[in-house]
This record gives C-alpha cells, sequence and structure tokens, in this order.
C-alpha cells in the first residue's frame, strides 16, 4: 500500500513539474520512471522476503 502511493505522489509531482517546465518533460519523465522502478523493486523484494519468512 505505501509503494503505490509513494508511486502516485511522484507521478502527481512530475506532471505538476511537466506542466511549470513542458521543456524539461524528457528529462522529469525519466527521472520519474527511476524512482517508481525502484520503489517497486522494493516492494517486490519485501513481498519476497515475507513470503519466504511464512513459508520457511
Amino acid at each position: 500500500l505505501g509503494a503505490s502511493m509513494g508511486i502516485g505522489q511522484i507521478g502527481r509531482y512530475a506532471l505538476e513539474s511537466i506542466a511549470r517546465q513542458p521543456e524539461a518533460a524528457g528529462d522529469i519523465r525519466s527521472s520519474m520512471i527511476v524512482s517508481a522502478a525502484l520503489i517497486e523493486g522494493v516492494a517486490f523484494f519485501a513481498i519476497v522476503v515475507c513470503l519466504l519468512i511464512v513459508f520457511l
């Protein structure tokens, strides 16, 4: 739940930044994608660890 909220905030502020500075849209978008991927990776790792703890 926390990861999805964090990614939502990243998207929100990225869109606000693109609206303010359209010429920097490419840089903002790439930073947003990298940040979202890192958050998803941590969330996925946490799920794997929790499943390992439960089943082992």
